[in-house]
């Protein structure tokens, strides 16, 4: 997560550990990990940080399969698989839920969230993401 989310994380992929998501000296995320299914899905929890994120539900669940496996259980994702060169895929389905209300961070962090998700798909197809501070730099 250091390598396409934020330099300096701190976790440990076990149940109920808390994540610990340093942004610079002064700000963070922590958040409880909730559920987790390795290799297909994780869930949290935020507990600490950002007043408008506290309660707020993270989610990565990753579905597998050829294109038919996976326009079968997405259907939506129709015109995306057209565009893929090869049979064996991998679909990232990313779930930030349970606000309050649909603030000006709201609207900011969706933004962000897909700065972030380009960040992991660099990442993943490279090596090199681009984490905080620099997800915005094209």
């Amino acid at each position: 997560m250091s390598a396409w989310w934020t330099p300096g994380t701190k976790a440990t992929a076990r149940l109920n550990s808390v994540a610990h998501f340093p942004f610079g000296d002064t700000y963070f995320k922590e958040m409880k990990i909730t559920e987790l299914k390795p290799f297909e899905l994780i869930k949290w929890n935020y507990v600490a940080g950002a007043g408008e994120w506290i309660g707020t539900n993270i989610s990565f669940k990753l579905l597998e399969g050829d294109k038919n496996t996976i326009l079968n259980s997405r259907p939506e994702m129709q015109g995306q698989m057209e565009q893929q060169t090869i049979d064996k895929n991998a679909l990232l389905l990313f779930h930030h839920d349970d606000w309050k209300d649909y603030t000006l961070m709201f609207a900011e962090c969706s933004y962000t969230w897909g700065q972030f998700l380009r960040s992991l798909k660099l990442f993943c197809e490279t090596g090199k993401g681009k984490p905080w501070p620099t997800q915005h730099k094209i």
